[in-house]
């Protein structure tokens, strides 16, 4: 489960499918891994359709609870507040 985590917190929001692929271990365990760590509240899923190449494609989409990752370095935009 360690590493199913520490894939979330590496790549943010992936689908179990391809959590699977990177962290080599079955598509049935990673299904199971995500139903405990979904249970004790440390990750958000939620079930997701997807069409690649006209293909449905369904799986669970999951992401960290509560996990803000760090802002990408360099100038923000300026957010225009002006009211008129």
């Amino acid at each position: 489960m360690k590493e199913i985590l520490q894939y979330l917190k590496n790549h943010g929001e992936r689908f179990d499918a391809e959590i699977a692929v990177a962290t080599g271990i079955s598509l049935t365990n990673v299904r199971l891994h995500l139903a405990e760590l979904v249970a004790s509240g440390e990750v958000m899923a939620c079930h997701s359709i997807r069409f690649e190449k006209g293909k449905k494609v369904e799986g669970m989409s999951c992401r960290l609870a509560g996990y803000i990752p760090p802002a990408a370095p360099g100038r923000k935009p300026k957010s225009p507040l002006k009211i008129s």
